[in-house]
């Protein structure tokens, strides 16, 4: 769902912009900043174990997204009393839809 919202986010924004991208996501974070992308693509989307890179479609989305604007990654602690996290996490789990009979269900 991290690179869901990150690819959502950045396809809302129109034109080319400067934006400041919050995330609580080590995979997200840690990929851009390391530039694990580049490998990635070089490699023909093979990870360091050799392996295809999981979720690569989004993965894609998500560079396009990202060279179409300039991105500053920010990490924040998941969970720990962040306002804006928690809030993005409170709207996260509302929008669930969960089948009829479902227990959880609202």
């Amino acid at each position: 769902m991290e690179l869901r919202a990150a690819i959502a986010g950045l396809a809302a924004i129109p034109g080319r912009r400067s934006v400041h991208l919050y995330t609580d996501s080590s995979y997200v974070m840690n990929c851009f900043r390391d530039r694990w992308w580049e490998r990635w693509e070089t490699n023909g989307w093979m990870g360091t174990a050799k392996k295809p890179v999981s979720n690569r479609d989004l993965w894609e989305r998500l560079i396009a997204e990202t060279r179409r604007h300039d991105v500053v990654w920010h990490k924040v602690a998941g969970h720990s009393g962040e306002r804006l996290n928690e809030r993005v996490d409170a709207l996260a789990r509302g929008a669930i839809v969960r089948p009829a009979g479902d227990p959880t269900a609202g």
